[in-house]
């Protein structure tokens, strides 16, 4: 099981890790699902991947954010609610559709997308967690989403994929490792530091450490096949 704080349109380092977990090859027909376990008792914390994400734009990488309610600071996550005195949705999606609206698959994803933003729950998590339901499944990832019934202290679990750490309780915990002050090595331990076509790749080259969504639009479906290294072919 990985255990994840909540994101909001998740780096793909987030959805790598989930992808471990998740047992699939091409052409057969079971799969074993990934176990995912949210952290929803903790609390909110500023300048993490909670309320922000990366995109990349026509002038380089751009991070997108949003406000959540002051009051609510000190409660759990669970509990948090989103501040929607400010219309920051709109700016969010103008800034995906300059993104990414010549991107090959945008157009096969962006109503479903807009569609779970547009509905504005009250709470963080449940926002959050209606989007990573939607890059699950449209990435092609089988998983199964729990929440956390009480906080999980750092220190009794696994934490790093690559590590032969091994945890009592078989969770990896992940809620530290992804964050977007603090660098990690979760793509380069999977064998995913490897580019895949971007937009503006003739600007930049390949830029890694960006939201889901830049592989889910670029990819399309192929998505599943970069996260597990594989290709019709078998193994890259």
């Amino acid at each position: 099981m990985i255990l994840l704080s909540t994101a909001y349109l998740p780096p793909i380092e987030y959805l790598a890790a989930i992808a471990t977990q998740y047992s699939f090859r091409p052409g057969e027909s079971e799969t074993e699902a990934a176990l995912v376990s949210i952290e929803a008792c903790e609390h909110y914390q500023k300048q993490s991947w909670r309320t922000r994400c990366r995109i990349l734009a026509g002038d380089g990488p751009q991070e997108l954010t949003f406000p959540v309610v002051h009051e609510d600071y000190g409660k759990p996550i669970s509990r948090m609610r989103i501040d929607w005195g400010t219309d920051w949705l709109t700016r969010h999606k103008r800034a995906i559709v300059s993104a990414y609206g010549t991107s090959p698959y945008f157009e096969y994803y962006r109503d479903e997308l807009f569609g779970i933003m547009d509905r504005r729950p009250a709470f963080l998590l449940e926002f959050n967690t209606s989007i990573l339901d939607f890059l699950l499944r449209k990435t092609g990832i089988g998983a199964e989403i729990k929440f956390t019934e009480e906080f999980c202290r750092p220190g009794t679990m696994r934490t790093s994929l690559s590590s032969n750490q091994k945890s009592p309780s078989g969770t990896i915990d992940l809620r530290d490792a992804i964050h977007p002050k603090h660098p990690n090595s979760i793509l380069s331990d999977l064998g995913l530091d490897k580019p895949y076509w971007q937009v503006f790749s003739d600007r930049f080259g390949f830029v890694s450490g960006l939201s889901a969504i830049d592989l889910l639009f670029n990819e399309g479906p192929d998505s599943i096949l970069w996260l597990k290294r594989l290709s019709c072919g078998g193994p890259r």
